[in-house]
């Protein structure tokens, strides 16, 4: 974890902000791997995520995502254990073209579809090891985000909503 907030520090300070369009287009490929904060089903996880889309339309873009989510609950010695594991299609609108002055930001929101496996494992005494206890099977999710770019291929990103955790953020590359 510690690793991956050096890195994009480092990326932060490495790229100047220069003038640069971020407003989304037809063929654009776009890449964000980071963290998830906040966990599925109100558990305050941590993990990590990454997604690609390739813009179809010059305000629409279609990809997939791939998401790791695990949080611990309890106490020393009664401990539980929650990991969550999404693999999803995703497709997103980009706003920017419709009213941004801001030509190094891009907005946009969509819908994911996917498939989520879980599993917990309990303390000694209170059942063992369960998989398929918090609902594995097929994934819906919805999203709101928003890229800032340093420069041409190279910035940051943030998503909120009801997807693999409430949060996401990290470095996002466009290409």
């Amino acid at each position: 974890m510690k690793k991956i907030i050096s890195s994009l520090l480092f990326a932060l300070l490495t790229f100047s902000v220069s003038t640069v369009s971020a407003q989304f287009e037809k063929g654009d490929k776009l890449l964000n791997a980071g963290i998830n904060l906040g966990g599925t089903y109100g558990g305050g996880g941590v993990g990590v995520g990454g997604s690609f889309e390739v813009g179809i339309h010059d305000f629409i873009s279609v990809g997939g995502q791939a998401d790791f989510v695990t949080w611990n609950y309890g106490w020393t010695g009664y401990k539980w254990k929650y990991n969550f594991l999404t693999i999803a299609a995703r497709g997103s609108y980009h706003f920017g073209k419709h009213f941004l002055t801001m030509d190094n930001l891009d907005l946009y929101a969509g819908p994911s579809l996917g498939y989520r496996v879980s599993s917990y494992k309990s303390p000694d005494g209170f059942g063992g090891i369960y998989s398929d206890s918090y609902g594995s099977g097929v994934f819906f999710g919805v999203f709101a985000g928003a890229r800032y770019y340093f420069n041409p291929g190279m910035g940051v990103f943030a998503e909120v909503g009801h997807n693999a955790s409430p949060l996401k953020a990290g470095i996002t590359f466009k290409f």
